[in-house]
């Protein structure tokens, strides 16, 4: 059983007992804290497909929250302009939250 969910803007496939790092879910949500998502995309059990137009009813995805901040690789933004003595360095890490996936309720 598995289930395509949105989670802030992004899909994600939702099996029970797999781990998924999505976008940071603010300071609200603690470690060990119980989180619900129900904006099921699509939900597939025994075989039978569901999709929603645009979610499916009554379908949920539980998940616990593992580690609430994980920040991910660093990414090196290099500018330059040849010849004009323009160059600028900047790093970035998104911040992610770590989830165990418990349940998908179709």
């Amino acid at each position: 059983m598995y289930a395509i969910v949105e989670i802030q803007g992004q899909q994600f496939k939702a099996e029970a007992e797999k781990f998924l790092y999505v976008h940071y879910l603010g300071e609200a949500v603690k470690e060990g804290e119980k989180v619900e998502f129900d904006r099921v995309l699509l939900a597939e059990a025994d075989g039978t497909v569901k999709v929603g137009a645009p979610t499916v009813d009554g379908a949920k995805v539980v998940c616990e929250v593992l580690t609430p901040l994980v920040k991910g690789d660093k990414v090196i933004v290099f500018k330059k302009k040849r010849r004009k003595g323009y160059r600028r360095k900047n790093g970035h890490r998104q911040c992610f939250t770590k989830v165990l996936v418990k349940e998908v309720v179709a």
